[in-house]
């Protein structure tokens, strides 16, 4: 199955997607603030949504993410504690409703017909890899194929509408994971203030993911300790705080100068980068935001002289080992003493079809 675009159309009209985790590599947390950002899709994990025509149309549960039996209240309250208390199917609500409310007001008919729509997931949860808009994501492409309307959606547009229907169940978050998950592969993402007010979304510029160095990524299984996502900063942000709003200003700079620095694949400055952008996250976001379990992954990997940085809000940290196989050796030994999951990262390319890319602007 390749990426978002995997079975458009099987047997009996089956049709199913797949959307990866991603990576936020440079740039972030400035998405939410009309910043810059480098992102990647990351093939080591992926929710996967299908649709099978029915009589009814029918959300179906997920066997495990969507638990609704028990084997006693003990068991029901442990499995809160760890999981919390939603599953994908609201995720699979909120998009049919986003699709349908979009289509309604841009006068695109749909089609009659029903359907079961089902999902599953890899992605570890709260490891900041974006589960959530994955499954969204997927089921989206599901919709678009279903009604025959992908060439009438523009990709730029898809991850508004991912955002959306994540925002009708209160979740708080940027577009960044969201266009990552659409295009696929490397793409750089200009949210600037100009962009998002004229045009509605960013500039996105798909990039040859070839052209990174081999990364890792390191994650806890039970990421108990994953701080506050954004505690004060965005208030401070809103209220004209000079010192977030200059940090966050470089922190944008870091993905624009990323840029070329991939381009020319200048490895040693782009872990310079890798670093620099940690350490600004967490002077404007400090210690206590971040959350102790988070810092300890990355610092690990910079005991070895690795150069690391969040994926997202906290959860997971991408690696790049600048001094090759050695360093490699010596952070995997780190992680398995300090209890970390370590993995090479699988990159995958951008997933975009000719239909897609048919409706791209120039």
């Amino acid at each position: 199955m390749d990426q978002i675009n995997s079975t458009e159309a099987g047997v009996s009209g089956v049709i199913e997607h797949k959307a990866y985790a991603r990576v936020g590599l440079l740039g972030n947390p400035s998405d939410v603030y009309f910043g810059k950002t480098l992102s990647f899709s990351l093939g080591n994990f992926w929710a996967s949504v299908k649709l099978e025509p029915s009589h009814h149309l029918v959300i179906k549960p997920h066997p495990t993410h969507d638990l609704v039996q028990f084997n006693s209240l003990d068991h029901l309250v442990n499995r809160l504690q760890s999981e919390g208390y939603y599953g994908g199917v609201r995720l699979l609500m909120a998009i049919c409703k986003v699709f349908y409310k979009h289509c309604k007001d841009n006068n695109i008919n749909l089609q009659q017909g029903n359907f079961t729509l089902s999902y599953d997931t890899n992605i570890p949860r709260q490891t900041g890899l974006s589960g959530s808009s994955a499954i969204v994501c997927a089921a989206l492409s599901c919709l678009l194929d279903f009604y025959k309307v992908r060439h009438l959606i523009k990709v730029e547009v898809r991850p508004n509408l991912i955002l959306s229907a994540e925002q009708e169940l209160g979740i708080v978050a940027g577009l960044q994971d969201r266009v990552a998950q659409v295009y696929g592969g490397l793409i750089h993402m200009d949210f600037s203030k100009e962009n998002m007010e004229k045009l509605g979304h960013g500039i996105y510029t798909p990039m040859d993911i070839s052209l990174l160095p081999p990364l890792h990524l390191i994650y806890a299984e039970n990421p108990s300790d994953s701080g506050k996502v954004h505690s004060t900063v965005r208030q401070r942000w809103l209220n004209g705080d000079k010192f977030i709003i200059s940090s966050m200003t470089e922190v944008a700079n870091i993905a624009a100068e990323g840029w070329s620095v991939i381009l020319e694949k200048n490895y040693q400055k782009l872990a310079e980068l890798v670093n620099r952008n940690f350490d600004l996250r967490r002077r404007m976001f400090g210690d206590e935001c971040l959350g102790a379990l988070n810092i300890e992954m990355v610092e690990v990997a910079r005991r070895v002289g690795a150069a690391s940085k969040f994926t997202g809000s906290g959860g997971a940290v991408v690696v790049f080992c600048p001094d090759g196989p050695s360093q490699v050796k010596l952070l995997e030994d780190a992680c398995q003493k300090a209890g970390f999951i370590i993995q090479p990262i699988q990159l995958v390319p951008s997933c975009l079809n000719d239909a897609d890319l048919k409706t791209l602007s120039n």
